[in-house]
């Protein structure tokens, strides 16, 4: 299935940790590129967090941006209540050294360990990390399939195109051969020496052979018949497809260099142009 590399996606999930949301932003790359943006007390967990990553995606530049917003159950506080007993006898002993210093109970709770949050589960932030991870990336899985599914059409659209143009320079080669073979004939007949026997038949040959094109014509035709094999794979195959794109190309600038005849030298054009779309949509395919 073809997948394209740009899209974006997001999910959010809420537990004791408070609410995690993650958002995912591809485009396409020659690798699989990530770039984590995790809260702090996640950092630990951004090793397996590439492993799931790598898991479902093969290529594409990733920004993956994980954001905590807390609330009442995430931010629930826990007091040391010996220090705070420490702190109460201290004060008490300082107030009476001192009749003029007052020390309030809120500047108590400010100091130092007093006060802390209520330390989360690590398997519990693990998990819901992944979770929310994994809700994003079956989402953005999804997107990409989508996207890839009008650039698969693209492609075939292109590849029939492509196919026609083959189709006509065909037609036209028996034509072709027949106008050569009578500039060729013309040419010789206004030479004043008289011609060699089976001279004109040796120059044919010559000519036809350096403009023959029925081998670039059968390998355009195989490259059609793999693109469309490739599109039909189960797996990435962005790769495969660029390959074979330099492989049109190379058919097709031959065939303009042979080419003796202005129709085969704009299909040698168009064949180009059909190329370089279906070249450029090639490049945003995982």
């Amino acid at each position: 299935m073809i997948r394209s590399m740009t899209a974006y996606a997001s999910a959010e999930t809420t537990g004791p940790a408070g609410t995690l949301s993650c958002e995912l932003r591809t485009v396409n790359h020659r690798y699989l590129e990530l770039s984590p943006r995790l809260p702090e007390d996640l950092r630990g967990l951004e090793s397996l967090l590439r492993e799931r990553v790598a898991a479902k995606l093969s290529r594409g530049k990733l920004d993956l941006t994980v954001r905590r917003t807390g609330d009442a159950r995430g931010e629930a506080l826990q007091v040391d209540s010996v220090m705070l007993e420490r702190l109460s006898e201290l004060a008490l002993d300082l107030d009476a050294r001192f009749p003029r210093m007052r020390i309030e109970f809120t500047e108590l709770l400010r100091f130092p360990g007093v006060m802390r949050q209520a330390e989360s589960d690590p398997q519990a932030q693990q998990a819901a990390l992944f979770d929310v991870l994994d809700r994003a990336l079956d989402t953005l899985t999804a997107t990409r399939e989508r996207e890839g599914a009008k650039l698969e059409q693209i492609l075939r659209d292109k590849l029939d195109g492509i196919e026609c143009v083959v189709a006509d320079v065909r037609q036209w080669m028996p034509q072709i051969r027949t106008a050569l073979r009578t500039r060729l004939e013309t040419r010789l007949a206004d030479l004043k020496q008289p011609v060699e026997p089976g001279r004109l038949e040796q120059e044919l040959v010559l000519q036809i052979t350096r403009t023959d094109v029925d081998e670039e014509l059968d390998r355009l035709s195989t490259h059609i018949g793999e693109t469309r094999r490739v599109l039909g794979l189960d797996e990435p195959v962005g790769r495969r497809l660029d390959f074979l794109m330099q492989e049109f190309n190379r058919e097709a600038n031959t065939l303009g260099s042979k080419s003796v005849d202005a129709r085969s030298t704009n299909a040698a054009v168009e064949l180009k142009v059909l190329i370089e779309q279906m070249r450029e949509q090639v490049q945003n395919i995982e």
